[in-house]
């Protein structure tokens, strides 16, 4: 039987090598891509792949975002994270949010299709490094706390969205959601963060890797 995967990363070019490598292997199918993370969350809904192969950084909803609302919405399918980001804040938020791997970009290409296969026997795959952080983390004792753990993750979605520079008419009709319900909870994520403009709020999300400059 083959591995169904959608490939959901805002870079064609990464999505694209991806796919030519993953069709190295016969088992292996990809079913979609698209490079917005909203729309990542539809496709895997509707085609219910077994894998996302899923990027942190992308337009209209980042990562984080996108795992925790595709595994609402179809728990039985599985993430893998494939990121540039090695800060624990990533690691632990991304894994919390429902992610069964987190793999590296820098990775040799056979870890990819080691970490499907793992994942699909129904276990997690960190990259040796991925491991590494969360060793160092659990050492020190480190704990997420504040900042962006406290924002519900419909105040997340506001403030990425707001972030990549839509005004309050435009995030309200794409989360369905009337003017005054956006403004309040801008509002609130900005009194949470301690933030004073939204230009604050973008440097934030930049800083945070929930939104980009591109």
């Amino acid at each position: 039987m083959s591995v169904t995967i959608l490939l959901a990363d805002d870079h064609r070019i990464t999505r694209e090598g991806v796919r030519l490598m993953l069709s190295e292997h016969p088992d292996f199918r990809v079913v979609g891509e698209t490079g917005d993370g909203r729309e990542a969350v539809e496709l895997a809904a509707s085609l219910a792949p077994d894998i996302v192969v899923m990027d942190l950084t992308m337009p209209t909803l980042n990562g984080i975002e996108a795992t925790r609302q595709v595994k609402a919405r179809r728990p039985e399918v599985k993430v893998i994270v494939l990121s540039m980001h090695l800060e624990r804040q990533f690691v632990s938020t991304t894994l919390a949010a429902g992610a069964s791997g987190y793999l590296l970009k820098d990775s040799p290409p056979e870890d990819l299709a080691k970490a499907i296969r793992t994942v699909v026997a129904g276990e997690p795959y960190l990259s040796p490094k991925v491991q590494e952080v969360l060793v160092a983390s659990c050492l020190t004792g480190s704990r997420e706390s504040g900042g962006y753990q406290s924002l519900s993750p419909r105040e997340r979605e506001v403030m990425q969205l707001t972030a990549e520079g839509k005004n309050t008419k435009e995030i309200a009709l794409l989360l369905h959601l009337s003017n005054k319900t956006v403004e309040g909870h801008r509002r609130q994520l900005m009194a949470k963060l301690d933030l004073n403009s939204v230009a604050d709020l973008t440097r934030y999300a930049i800083r945070e890797g929930v939104a980009s400059l591109t």
